[in-house]
């Protein structure tokens, strides 16, 4: 597995991380196999993992403190989120900080996350929402600045609102914050637009999440496509979505080589922009790590492939039902 380094803070970090959303509670979650896919992955070499509180509240938390309690020697970096106090996904324009991060929930949430993974101090903690507007508010700098003092936390990162870029560049440029989590995939490329810009000038490390949109960059979806009541995908994939994200994907099937699938030929499309420190697909079964480690083994994709693929750009404003 090749590493990346992680911005300013200078970790190296493996170039697929991992996504632990979908051992927080989803339909389908087993805990016996997602701690083999844990296993399987740290043993084919990945080293960064990301979850947060508000998966499972606090259940992939402890998933992967059992993890680094079962790999004493290996150096693996944690990040994870505080989730907002009103609970509100996404945050809404105008929303005062006070209603998300007062001082004291972060404090709380990141105490209640120490707790969860058994470590002294977490490598990453991230806002779960954020809002610009919030970047010169000096009540979230103080207290993750005494989070960092008093070595509880070693890096600090915001994770933006979906199909929303812009809504961290101003806080990246504080230069008070060391990495953004942001979804970028060959749908999703707005972030090259203005945040990895400022990312690569103040040395601040890119996380990329959601790289195949959800399920549709696998190729497997289809209009007919359902899962079980109570499942999340339920509410994203509406009539409305499904529809484009299938036609999407469909005029994107002639562009995949016959020596790959649509699946890997999404993830190295970010593998190929070295301005990504890790993408951190989600990952429920050994076989899916399997697939997604020989994926980024086999390299960035080839500059002529990368070029079509851009005129495959979907950018799409946010709604009721993109949280």
């Amino acid at each position: 597995m090749r590493e990346r380094r992680f911005g300013r803070v200078g970790w190296e970090v493996s170039e697929l991380g991992y996504g632990m959303w979908g051992m927080g509670g989803w339909t389908g979650s087993d805990d016996e196999r997602s701690r083999a896919s844990l296993q399987t992955a740290v043993d084919r070499g990945v080293n960064f993992f990301d979850t947060a509180w508000a998966y499972g509240d606090g259940h992939s938390e402890r998933l992967l403190g059992e993890l680094l309690r079962a790999n004493p020697d290996r150096r693996l970096y944690v990040a994870t989120k505080v989730p907002p106090k009103n609970r509100q996904w996404p945050s809404r324009r105008g929303e005062p900080l006070e209603d998300a991060f007062p001082p004291d929930h972060v404090r709380e949430y990141a105490e209640r996350s120490l707790a969860n993974l058994g470590v002294e101090a977490i490598d990453l903690l991230q806002f779960h929402v954020w809002e610009d507007d919030w970047a010169s508010d000096e009540r979230w700098q103080r207290v993750v600045d005494d989070l960092r003092r008093q070595g509880l936390v070693r890096a600090v990162g915001i994770s933006l609102n979906r199909w929303e870029p812009w809504n961290g560049v101003r806080t990246v440029r504080t230069g008070l914050i060391d990495a953004v989590q942001v979804i970028y995939n060959v749908f999703d490329q707005a972030p090259e637009d203005e945040l990895f810009p400022a990312c690569r000038e103040l040395d601040v490390a890119v996380i990329a999440r959601v790289p195949f949109d959800e399920g549709t960059l696998t190729g497997t979806l289809t209009l007919d496509s359902h899962w079980p009541e109570g499942d999340w995908r339920n509410t994203y994939f509406v009539p409305e979505n499904l529809r484009q994200s299938v036609e999407h994907a469909e005029a994107l099937r002639p562009l995949v080589p016959g020596s790959m699938s649509m699946a890997e030929m999404a993830l190295r499309f970010i593998l190929s922009n070295e301005d990504v420190a890790s993408v951190i697909p989600g990952m429920r079964s050994p076989e899916r790590v399997a697939q997604n480690v020989a994926a980024a083994e086999h390299g960035s994709l080839s500059a002529d492939l990368v070029e079509r693929l851009r005129a495959h750009r979907w950018d799409r404003t946010p709604t009721d039902w993109s949280q």
